[in-house]
């Protein structure tokens, strides 16, 4: 092997230290590196391509809602917002403040945004006028800045990427809707693109977003058992639009204050995938996401007819319009196995001359590791089923992973031995007082993760006070 090669590199088993794995992944797959300012991280393109897949399938499924893309600024006027007084003291913490333009100071100091509700707000108090401009379908694709103590790779760092949307409706019930669709939305992007099965439901009011009448979620169970917040739907009512003199006429040619959304889902989602479907040996990324969804292995690439024969391959798989990439590189073969093994990549075709011989090529799965020996005529055929049914199968075990770990509880100390045990899923009965839902985290360590909307009956009490239950909580440890 020819000297100064890069090497692919073991990582760190899951089950000795899922963190250390986690972040082994992040960086030997070159998802991200370490910026030099602390907290923040460059996406690489490798990363970049999976977040890009991501952007494109999840626009295309809000355009085709009615939804149209803008920019608003990235600075934000601490006067407008401290106007809507819950989001301010929600944000506080972790806002970034510019307090120079160039060598002068400025006159007021300008949040760098950590969303973007008070701008949207802003504008619409200029721009809306009539019901019949209604309702406003906005969303835009941008970075954040959220000061978080504490950071790690696409979970929680102090700049991330992501879409938030905002509307304003004319009706409460047009608005209420629109918050069910978009968390919806959420999910079946989840489940069709990123394989990922999600728990869908209402946060606690103590949980939910800073100034929001009701927050929706998705969460998902990554492979320790922990949950992640995957994205999120909120209903704020007229409350903004009060705050911020948003009004329009009415159908009764009266002033009237529309009602407003916002819902948002974010490079987060990279980190689901990693901890959804990743193992030992790297990255096991959903088709729909690869960057590459097939790679092509010309096997002795030096003898005579085989590279052409593999890039004949590679042309007859992009044709099906997939992407596709020939390693012609002088790496061996055992390398370029591991590196993509590494990164992801669902299918692997391997042509050598004794497959030459019999008109043949290896087809090898990411994730379940089994090779296919296929008739070239049957290549295209072969791809196109395989790559739904390495979907379908990650999809199944994510599932299966989730019922299994996901359990009914009536006390509290068997919620905290389940979890001492094992990460888990928690399903218990609650009264709705905050008092109780803070005595989970004490004394079992769970904080509330969603209302389910699918309700069980698990019993008549709360099992935190004794108290008569009112709804089911799903309660576990999260990222």
């Amino acid at each position: 092997m020819a000297k100064n090669k890069k090497q692919v590199k073991a990582i760190t088993s899951m089950s000795e230290d899922f963190a250390q794995w986690y972040t082994d992944i992040c960086l030997k797959a070159e998802l991200v590196d370490y910026a030099s300012v602390k907290g923040f991280m460059i996406l690489r393109p490798y990363g970049y391509a999976i977040w890009e897949n991501m952007t494109n399938i999840l626009d295309g499924m809000f355009k085709k809602t009615g939804h149209q893309n803008v920019a608003m600024p990235v600075l934000i006027p601490e006067s407008l917002l401290k106007k809507e007084g819950e989001l301010v003291e929600g944000f506080a913490p972790e806002a970034a403040w510019v307090t120079m333009g160039g060598s002068d100071k400025l006159e007021e100091r300008m949040a760098i945004r950590p969303t973007s509700e008070t701008m949207f707000c802003d504008h619409w108090a200029h721009t809306l006028h009539s019901w019949r401009e209604l309702p406003m379908l906005y969303n835009q694709w941008c970075s954040v800045v959220r000061w978080e103590k504490s950071t790690r790779p696409f979970l929680r760092s102090r700049e991330f990427w992501w879409q938030e949307g905002h509307t304003i409706h004319e009706t409460a019930a047009e608005a209420e809707a629109e918050t069910e669709q978009q968390l919806n939305c959420y999910a079946d992007f989840c489940r069709d693109a990123l394989a990922m099965p999600v728990l869908k439901g209402r946060k606690t009011d103590k949980e939910k977003f800073a100034g929001a009448e009701a927050t929706y979620t998705i969460e998902a169970m990554m492979k320790d058992g922990k949950a992640l917040q995957s994205g999120t739907s909120h209903y704020f009512g007229d409350k903004f639009s009060r705050a911020y003199d948003v009004t329009f006429t009415g159908r009764d040619n009266t002033l009237q204050y529309p009602y407003q959304t916002s819902w948002g889902a974010s490079t987060r989602l990279i980190g689901a995938v990693i901890m959804t479907h990743g193992d030992d040996n790297g990255l096991v990324l959903p088709p729909a996401v690869a960057p590459i969804q097939v790679v092509v292995i010309p096997v002795a690439q030096h003898k005579e007819g085989v590279l052409d024969a593999a890039y004949a391959l590679e042309q007859r798989i992009k044709a099906l319009g997939l992407r596709v990439k020939t390693d012609d590189s002088d790496q061996s073969n055992g390398w370029k196995y591991a590196e993509y093994e590494m990164k992801g990549v669902p299918l692997r075709v391997e042509i050598g001359p004794k497959d030459m011989e019999k008109n043949q090529c290896v087809i090898a799965r990411r994730d379940t590791g089994e090779k296919y020996f296929v008739p070239l005529e049957q290549l295209e055929e072969k791809v196109q089923a395989l790559l739904v049914e390495v979907h379908d199968n990650l999809y199944e075990s994510a599932k299966q992973r989730l019922e299994e770990n996901t359990f009914a509880f009536t006390k509290v100390e068997d919620v905290k031995a389940a979890m001492e045990k094992h990460t888990c899923f928690a399903k218990t009965m609650w009264c709705g007082d905050e008092a109780c839902e803070i005595a989970m985290k004490e004394l079992a360590g769970v904080s509330s993760r969603c209302i389910p909307f699918e309700q069980e009956n698990l019993g008549e009490v709360c099992p935190v006070c004794g108290k008569p239950a009112k709804k089911m909580v799903v309660w576990g440890v999260a990222y």
